[in-house]
């Protein structure tokens, strides 16, 4: 299916998810009492074990627990709070990595996501293989994807390096040619999830200079998860913070800040 192409509502019993391509939505992500509960066991036996009965006991933490905010489109939203507060959590229902227990997620625009850089690459094959792979899962035709391609090799700094297999990249490596293509493809919404810190400080530096870039001249919604408040104030006019799922205070990035550092 092309990345263009309407996605359906899913319907997941108590919870709805709703994803399409609709860039003229003045709303670009909202939560509903949104809810996200993870089953704790044991051990791996037991998780095992509950593949085939329901009588192997557990215990259930809510990462996301009655989450509800609104970002419109184009605005910078940062989520703030301590290891555990459910910030990656509530990105990665954005992207569709995992779905709520209960409530609504509406996301209407083609997202890309700064999270794990790393992951999903094949590793038999070399870089610029993996690129055009990863152009083609994104419903780009040939034409966009070779005027794309020399902005993202550029963009990694890997040079020759593009054409070996990525099984001989260091794990930096993998990460830089991980953002140079989530951040190259033009999405509607950018979800970052602490990613601004790839490689050396010189690159690292370029990282952000890009974040900025698609913040203030491609009207790009950004959803931004960090520990670093400067990062925050650097990058967003909005912020919420979160604590065990809930949300304890949502406004101007400045307050929000204050709120954080002060709890």
């Amino acid at each position: 299916m092309s990345s263009r192409e309407q996605l359906p509502q899913i319907d997941l019993g108590d919870a709805v998810v709703v994803r399409d391509e609709d860039r003229q939505n003045p709303v670009a992500v909202r939560f509903e009492h949104v809810r996200k509960t993870y089953k704790l066991y044991k051990n791996d036996r037991q998780r095992l074990l509950a593949s085939f009965t329901s009588r192997v006991r557990y215990d259930e933490v809510n990462a996301s627990d009655d989450l509800s905010f609104v970002c419109r489109r184009g605005e910078a939203l940062a989520f703030l709070g301590d290891n555990g507060a459910g910030k990656s959590t509530a990105l990665k229902m954005i992207t569709g990595v995992c779905f709520p227990t209960s409530g609504t997620i509406e996301v209407h625009g083609r997202v890309s996501a700064l999270l794990e850089l790393s992951a999903g690459f094949d590793m038999r094959l070399s870089g610029m293989e993996n690129v055009r792979m990863r152009c083609q899962l994104w419903g780009l035709s040939a034409s966009e994807a070779e005027e794309l391609i020399p902005e993202i090799v550029d963009f990694s700094e890997l040079g020759k390096y593009i054409d070996q297999p990525m099984r001989t990249y260091s794990s930096g490596m993998r990460a830089r040619l991980g953002f140079a293509f989530a951040s190259s493809i033009r999405p509607d919404i950018l979800v970052v999830d602490e990613a601004l810190s790839v490689g050396d400080r010189k690159f690292a530096k370029k990282c952000r200079t890009r974040v900025r870039s698609i913040i203030e001249n491609e009207n790009v919604t950004v959803l931004f998860v960090t520990h670093s408040t400067a990062q925050a104030k650097e990058f967003c006019s909005r912020g919420i913070v979160l604590s065990h799922g809930r949300t304890l205070f949502e406004g101007g990035i400045d307050d929000a800040v204050a709120f954080y550092e002060s709890t």
